[in-house]
């Protein structure tokens, strides 16, 4: 076992408000096939979005600290910050990996979830280590989702980024510019090595090919057992809170979103009816702990 991720952790998708979008700032994220008339389907694909200064306000010829003033003084859209953003971390992504590195390893030396499920890993013949944990700039995407025409819906613009993932093929990724410190790493790789332990234990049909349920189940385990679901991450970091069910609601919520980036995966809704049909038996399920400890 050994990171082309399969699946991902911390995954969002943040709202940008619509802009008029000339057309000659959108690329499209799948070549169309060549075709004497384009279908309908073709209309509905996702497109990527390229900085355009004149709509955005962010310049990325000028020096990094000008573009931060014109972000604090409200010049730049949105959509400039995430590119701002997406270019911050190419410039730093020696330092971001180095550090992500460096928290890795102590990590696997004094986390005691880290380390106890290294060690149940190890007790299924998997190993995870430096080799197979590795450190990566993870790119974000500022996609725009085509509104259906038919029924008056706008185009809607989203980005789309993650913290880590899991291949059964190549181990564990995690994503060095979107961790904030320590103890945000320690979640996303709890998260990943759930997976891995899963996948050793019942070889799980990741990409949904046969069925979605496996990974519905791994998900709705991953974001329990790892602690990124606990109340004071999600009220503090995420600002989420309720008096009831708000446990529940993170770990369903996460899961739904992983399940969405399955190829095999319909839509929110197809997402939504696999995660309710395994849900009680995955969220009763702690194995390898034996409560929630985190």
């Amino acid at each position: 076992m050994s990171p082309a991720p399969t699946t991902t952790a911390g995954a969002s998708s943040s709202g940008i408000p619509p802009s008029s979008l000339p057309t000659s700032t959108v690329t499209e994220a799948d070549t169309k096939p060549s075709s004497s008339s384009s279908s309908k389907a073709d209309d509905l694909l996702p497109r990527y979005l390229n900085n355009d200064p004149a709509r955005t306000g962010y310049d990325p010829s000028i020096q990094w600290w000008m573009n931060y003033f014109k972000i604090l003084t409200g010049q730049i859209t949105p959509e400039g910050i995430e590119h701002y953003r997406e270019d911050r971390y190419k410039a730093n992504e020696e330092r971001d990996c180095k550090r992500c590195e460096a928290d890795r390893d102590w990590l696997f030396q004094n986390s005691p979830v880290v380390r106890f499920l290294r060690e149940k890993i190890a007790n299924l013949n998997g190993v995870l280590d430096e080799t197979n944990v590795v450190c990566r700039r993870c790119p974000s995407r500022i996609v725009v989702i085509p509104g259906n025409k038919e029924k008056g819906e706008e185009d809607r613009i989203e980005v789309a980024r993650q913290g880590g993932g899991f291949s059964p093929d190549h181990g564990i990724l995690l994503c060095a510019n979107e961790m904030r410190n320590r103890g945000h790493l320690e979640d996303t790789l709890a998260h990943e090595m759930v997976h891995a332990w899963d996948h050793l234990r019942w070889k799980v049909d990741w990409y949904g090919e046969k069925s979605l349920r496996h990974a519905a189940c791994t998900e709705i385990r991953a974001s329990m057992l790892s602690g990124e679901c606990r109340w004071t991450r999600e009220s503090i970091v995420r600002g989420n809170w309720t008096l009831t069910q708000q446990f529940q609601n993170c770990v369903r919520m996460r899961a739904i979103q992983s399940v969405m980036a399955r190829p095999t995966c319909k839509d929110d809704v197809h997402a939504t009816k696999v995660v309710n049909e395994v849900w009680d038996s995955c969220f009763a399920d702690k194995r390898p702990f034996e409560e929630i400890y985190r």
